[in-house]
């Protein structure tokens, strides 16, 4: 039997290793990464927003005397329409005709009083120039003059309150009105400023809706709107934006806006439930508005990546730090700096991005 050397089989096996050992190993490229993007657009985003509201008449007030007095007469009913100048109510007059008559006596009184101090006047002036009298008696004399004439103006103003207090106790509609409450009746004593009745007034009627403070800013008078009360069969009213609260009502963050209705006037009452569809616009007041997940945040702030072009379909990412508008828009971000029209820019998985990698747009 013949014995195998063991060295004789390990020199191929050595001989092949040392000889791999002199080569390096071929790098392996990168994988370019795909992704997807958008073109930064600007102008005219918005959103049909959609407020709950009531109407009310364009002037909602109650009427009342100016003076106390027992009423002797309601001259009107609940559902009455009534002029401007309508006879609405009437108050007993006669104390205030006796405070009249007292105010033309005492304008009478002071008339007289003036005219004798005029002329007691003229008798002492006269004998003040044949130096019959002092110049104090002349001084005296012209006193008493004008102290009267003082009095007979002040009895005219007596006069003229006396006629007003009389013409108060009538009570009249300031406008074409609709009677919508009645709170007294006849011989019923009433005292200034309590309410006798309930007017609304004006040809047509207004919704008042609230507003939440992220939406207010971006109304304005004038803004047309389209109103539908339940009801009229939600049929659609067109409107128009009157006034827009300056300061939430009811400790609120929501701010009144009225608005006013220009048809269907004579369908429409106070207190009907109303929607009411607003075009507001909805984005930045440069109009860029990116989708949500474009806009990355770290510890430096808001930034995007700005796809630039390079070699073929080849694309470098370049971070670039943008300002935003903090206020939540249903359309995406609203940039306020750092975009422009027509750049590109990532849409998805930018917290995988760096700074200077070569991407390629999705689909390309």
């Amino acid at each position: 039997m013949h014995r195998i050397n063991l060295h004789y089989l390990w020199l191929p096996l050595v001989a092949i290793l040392l000889s791999g050992c002199g080569k390096q190993p071929e790098k392996v490229a990168d994988p370019i990464r795909p992704v997807r993007y958008t073109e930064v657009l600007s102008g005219g985003v918005v959103a049909q927003r959609i407020f709950s509201g009531v109407t009310k008449a364009a002037l909602d007030a109650d009427l009342s005397f100016k003076v106390p007095g027992n009423i002797t007469a309601v001259e009107v009913s609940v559902g009455d329409r009534v002029g401007p100048g309508k006879l609405v109510a009437r108050l007993d007059p006669t104390d205030y005709e006796v405070q009249l008559r007292e105010a033309e006596a005492g304008l009478q009184r002071a008339g007289a009083e003036l005219r004798n101090a005029r002329a007691n006047f003229d008798r002492t002036r006269e004998l003040y120039e044949n130096r019959n009298v002092s110049k104090s008696d002349l001084d005296n004399a012209r006193a008493a003059a004008e102290s009267a004439k003082a009095l007979v103006a002040a009895a005219e103003q007596q006069l003229e309150a006396a006629r007003l207090q009389r013409s108060y106790a009538r009570l009249f509609s300031p406008q074409n009105c609709t009677i919508a409450g009645r709170y007294v009746e006849p011989n019923q004593n009433v005292s200034a400023g309590q309410p006798i009745v309930r007017v609304n007034c004006g040809e047509c009627s207004e919704v008042i809706i609230d507003v939440p403070a992220a939406w207010i800013g971006q109304i304005v008078q004038g803004a047309p709107a389209v109103v539908q009360v339940a009801a009229l069969g939600n049929r659609q009213i067109t409107a128009m934006v009157s006034e827009v609260g300056v300061a939430a009502e009811r400790g609120a963050s929501a701010y009144p806006v009225t608005l006013t209705i220009s048809d269907n006037c004579a369908d429409i009452r106070a207190g009907m439930a109303a929607e009411v569809q607003l075009t507001i616009p909805d984005g930045a007041p440069n109009g860029i508005v990116v989708p949500y997940i474009s806009v990355g945040e770290d510890r430096d702030g808001h930034y995007v990546f700005l796809l630039e072009t390079s070699e073929g379909n080849r694309y470098v990412a370049r971070r670039r730090a943008v300002t935003i508008d903090p206020t939540p828009t249903a359309a995406g971000v609203a940039v306020l700096d750092g975009l422009f029209e027509g750049e590109l820019i990532a849409t998805a998985g930018i917290r995988r991005l760096v700074d200077g990698q070569i991407v390629t747009l999705l689909g390309d």
